[in-house]
């Protein structure tokens, strides 16, 4: 199993929720997933990584329409070996201009040959190692070494309650997370956490780093709630952040 990550060269001092919470992700992006194999969800991470100085995505994103632009992405030796080209295309463009996708281009990278789910599993991947990676930028210190993958099969598991509604893939009725999705939510939740969750270990990653890096799941509708940083800071920081990322939640 992968050690536990490290901070080293940070100039400050790391929390252990933050440290515990990238360690358990690295343990988990080494292992096989739903629809992925660790070789593949290792493989996706480092696409992540290859994507911010791939050459056809820097001429994409500087293009009026990412559709003007084609050629083929700088990759890495994990990716060409373990992912299909359009897993790789996915990747890629998830990571750098992700606010210029529609239906029509997920309709295409669907039919090009990859499940919604394994979709669905492949952006929890890139968002999770793209939010660390930052973090270490944003601290110092080097970027986690990629974990060696763990042998070992998918579950493929899909959640039988997950249907169409207002995304553009299935997911669980914001009322419907029980038996062993019991976990995911109370009550009723916001659509940004019911997005992932035809794949519920996606959610599972998403409510681990949310906790650490901001605020746990369950208290981001509490004003009152705060850190080192009182509500309104955290908020301040979290809308420019969000608007240079070109976020539209």
């Amino acid at each position: 199993m992968p050690e536990p990550v490290s901070f080293e060269g940070s100039p400050v001092d790391v929390r252990e929720d933050i440290v515990a919470a990238h360690s358990l992700f690295w343990r988990r992006l080494a292992q096989a997933g739903t629809w992925w194999s660790g070789a593949q969800r290792v493989a996706i991470a480092a696409e992540v990584r290859a994507a911010r100085a791939c050459r056809l995505c820097g001429e994409r994103k500087a293009a009026l329409s990412p559709h003007a632009v084609s050629g083929e992405h700088d990759c890495s030796e994990e990716g060409r070996a373990a992912l299909p080209d359009v897993a790789i295309d996915a990747v890629h463009r998830v990571t750098t201009d992700a606010s210029r996708l529609g239906k029509t281009w997920l309709e295409k990278t669907l039919a090009g040959g990859i499940s919604d789910a394994q979709y669905i599993e492949l952006v929890d991947v890139v968002v999770a190692v793209t939010s660390i990676d930052f973090v270490c930028r944003g601290l110092g210190a080097a970027l986690h070494p990629l974990p060696e993958p763990v042998p070992g099969e998918p579950s493929r598991v899909r959640p039988a309650s997950a249907r169409m509604e207002e995304a553009w893939l299935p997911m669980i009725p914001s009322g419907g997370a029980r038996g062993s999705e019991a976990d995911l939510w109370r009550g009723r939740t916001g659509n940004v956490i019911r997005a992932m969750s035809l794949v519920p270990e996606a959610v599972r990653d998403l409510k681990s780093l949310s906790a650490a890096h901001y605020l746990a799941v369950e208290q981001v509708t509490d004003p009152g709630v705060g850190r080192t940083l009182t509500r309104p800071q955290i908020e301040l920081l979290a809308a420019r952040v969000a608007s240079l990322n070109q976020c539209f939640y």
